[in-house]
């Protein structure tokens, strides 16, 4: 009964966080990029505002990370980052999937007060996540590439001791460089939670797989590669964190799973 009661309070803040996660970060996607937008003349350039919200929406998932439910939960805000914990033996199935229908869940109830952003939010169906001119298979391997640089970042920094705490840390310029160089193609979402919750609200799920199937496919290859080579040794992973600060729950969220 105690863990099952621990894995809620987990579920629940996984829940707030991706829901904090949307509506501020998709909050700073309509206002520098819907139509309107007074950002627009004030950085005519495509490029440098690309980066610019790229960097505002990782600054918002590193607070979200560190704030008080990240620090609870372990902040994956991200379907496709609960299926490398998984993948990685750091959760459970029933884990798992609390955490991705916590995450869905969150998306939507926190995309909901977009709405209040007007002709500015629909005029981009509210950050909604498109395939570019390229097409699907553009998008699909623009998808699969930041997911990886994604996953690899998080490998990297979670499983090196003396770095964890500084993950969060990464994800302003992680998200800086990876919105600058791949948005054109598919949005760089990076994550099915984010953009179901503009899919959710629009009710435009034409191309809502492809944001499920591209993320996990990155997921599946980098894991997969970390594996072959015997990284998993090199970078072992404590728990099922991408928040290491101070939590009272930190190196708890292994829900008896051995560490690696």
């Amino acid at each position: 009964m105690a863990k099952t009661k621990f894995e809620y309070r987990l579920f629940i803040s996984e829940a707030v966080g991706t829901g904090l996660l949307l509506f501020f970060g998709l909050s700073v996607v309509i206002f520098n990029w819907g139509e309107g937008t007074i950002v627009e003349m004030l950085i005519p350039s495509h490029g440098l505002r690309s980066a610019i919200t790229g960097f505002l929406f990782g600054t918002v998932g590193c607070l979200v990370t560190i704030s008080p439910v990240g620090k609870i939960s372990g902040a994956h805000i991200n379907p496709a980052v609960s299926l490398a914990f998984w993948l990685r033996g750091k959760i459970n199935k029933f884990t798992f999937l609390g955490y991705v229908i916590s995450q869905m869940v969150g998306a939507a109830l926190g995309c909901l007060p977009l709405l209040l952003w007007g002709h500015q939010g629909k005029s981009i169906q509210y950050a909604i996540t498109l395939p570019g001119s390229g097409g699907v298979a553009e998008a699909f391997t623009g998808e699969v590439i930041t997911t990886a640089f994604l996953i690899i970042d998080l490998y990297f920094f979670i499983g090196i001791k003396k770095l964890r705490k500084y993950t969060p840390f990464t994800m302003p310029f992680l998200y800086g460089f990876m919105v600058w160089a791949e948005s054109e193609y598919s949005g760089c979402s990076t994550n099915p939670a984010r953009s179901f919750g503009p899919a959710f609200i629009s009710g435009n799920y034409t191309f809502f797989w492809l944001y499920v199937a591209a993320p996990f496919t990155g997921v599946f290859i980098v894991t997969g590669l970390f594996s072959i080579f015997r990284l998993n040794r090199l970078y072992k992973m404590k728990a099922a964190r991408v928040s290491y600060h101070n939590s009272p729950t930190s190196g708890s969220l292994q829900l008896g799973l051995s560490s690696e």
